[in-house]
């Protein structure tokens, strides 16, 4: 069992080091040229496959430059809902929106088309909602 891995280690990692190293964009190789690489990994398995993984690629480090991270080029960061701000805006706009209304259906579930509020609950909730925020000032 060891003689097998002892062979199938260095073959997988020069296999996955090989194949790495010829879809690697040229921007994010260092030292020397990627056809240099490539051979180097070839003919000399395990060492090439060691200092490709070490020495060979920019490597970008897991979290700090995702989406969105001021290092990250451009690229849009993930964010959760309760973090993004656009989201949180629009779960505050007035109900009678279009962004308000955005993701509700139309009609109930008995295909009347009626919706479900009237223009007097949405006018009631939000008289509600400007006493609440008058009262919070106040306190």
């Amino acid at each position: 069992m060891l003689r097998i891995l002892m062979f199938v280690v260095p073959l997988a990692l020069s296999v996955y080091a090989f194949i790495d190293c010829i879809s690697t964009d040229e921007k994010d190789i260092r030292h020397i040229p990627k056809p240099l690489w490539a051979i180097l990994v070839l003919l000399f398995p395990l060492v090439g496959s060691i200092s490709w993984l070490i020495a060979g690629k920019k490597r970008h480090p897991a979290g700090g430059a995702g989406w969105g991270g001021g290092l990250g080029g451009g690229r849009q960061r993930w964010v959760a809902p309760d973090d993004n701000p656009e989201f949180l805006k629009s779960l505050s706009e007035e109900p009678g929106s279009p962004q308000g209304d955005r993701g509700r259906e139309t009609g109930d579930a008995d295909g009347s088309g009626e919706s479900g509020t009237s223009g007097e609950d949405e006018a009631r909730k939000k008289d509600e909602r400007e006493e609440k925020k008058e009262r919070d000032e106040e306190a």
